[in-house]
């Protein structure tokens, strides 16, 4: 939670220095390309047992955003598949995983008079977990629902491109399972932190 204030508070300060507003328009479409640092939380619970530590893993992310209203942005984001390899203390490596985690966020965006564009989101995230390994069984993660929130800010390059920087909390939580035998919570609850390139159409 203090990385979220973090974000949350950096945005805000962004804000406050930028200036007057400028709407954006109604019914724009944004589509971003670009690459995602999903760094999970360093206690990710217990499982069989022992302290579980999930890594972190880069790939690429897109999103697509549709202003529903000036200023007011429904944003879908997806990405390539991230893997995370689990280790459990007193085992050691336990097995990797895949994940995808497609989030749906509002955002409010703050159009400002210069090139500098920051907006704060909140939304619901579904994450799906598959090709799970393990060299001590067969290992099943459940997929998870959690909230997410988000704080970015757009660098104007053109006046229908951008460079963005987007800090992103997820809440995932997932039940595990090794052989058909529940075996505890995994606690991801990740940051994400994104830079993309953002087109207007």
């Amino acid at each position: 939670m203090t990385r979220i204030a973090a974000a949350l508070a950096l945005s805000t300060a962004l804000v406050t220095l930028a200036g007057p507003l400028a709407a954006q328009s109604q019914g724009d479409w944004t589509v971003g390309v670009g690459v995602g640092y999903v760094n999970p939380k360093s206690n990710n619970g217990t499982l069989a047992g022992g302290a579980a530590t999930v890594d972190d893993s880069t790939q690429g992310i897109f999103t697509v955003e549709y202003f529903i209203r000036d200023n007011l942005g429904i944003e879908l984001l997806a990405a390539t598949p991230f893997k995370h390899d689990v280790s459990i203390s007193g085992i050691g490596y336990a097995g990797n995983v895949k994940q995808l985690p497609p989030t749906l966020s509002l955002n409010y965006h703050f159009p400002t008079n210069s090139a500098w564009k920051p907006y704060l989101g909140i939304g619901v995230n579904y994450t799906t977990f598959f090709e799970e390994s393990s060299p001590l069984g067969t290992l099943k993660l459940d997929d998870s629902f959690g909230v997410a929130v988000n704080a970015g800010l757009d660098y104007q390059i053109s006046d229908r491109g951008a460079l963005r920087l987007n800090a992103r909390w997820i809440n995932i939580e997932t039940e595990a399972t090794l052989n058909g035998a529940a075996i505890g919570t995994a606690e991801i609850d990740p940051l994400v932190i994104g830079v993309q390139y953002v087109h207007r159409f």
